[in-house]
């Protein structure tokens, strides 16, 4: 269900400097919309994004679509059992943007 992605490197992530790894798939100009993606679309984004190891605890809490939109930051944190710096990223420049656009997408 995912098609091709574009990744914006809006701030790659350098160890050096510690900066924070951002690259968000973009479809269209915008981040797709998760409400109908399965387990393994899920999985394949958070691979597709450099989180290949913690995608594994999305498949493993059988996370699809309909229930990354409705993670909170504390069901990221705590819930998928991994570290907290990449589940921090994670949902802040993953799940909470998809979650923005896809409340964007069916306000209108």
């Amino acid at each position: 269900m995912i098609s091709m992605f574009v990744f914006l490197a809006a701030g790659m992530e350098d160890k050096a400097n510690g900066s924070v790894d951002s690259k968000n798939p973009v479809e269209n100009g915008q981040l797709p919309d998760p409400s109908n993606w399965g387990v393994a679309d899920v999985v394949n984004y958070f691979k597709a994004t450099g989180f290949e190891e913690q995608a594994v605890a999305f498949q493993d809490q059988e996370i699809d679509g309909k229930s990354l939109l409705l993670m909170t930051r504390n069901d990221v944190l705590t819930g998928l059992s991994i570290k907290l710096g990449p589940a921090l990223k994670i949902y802040e420049y993953h799940v909470k943007p998809l979650q923005t656009q896809h409340l964007k997408i069916n306000a209108s």
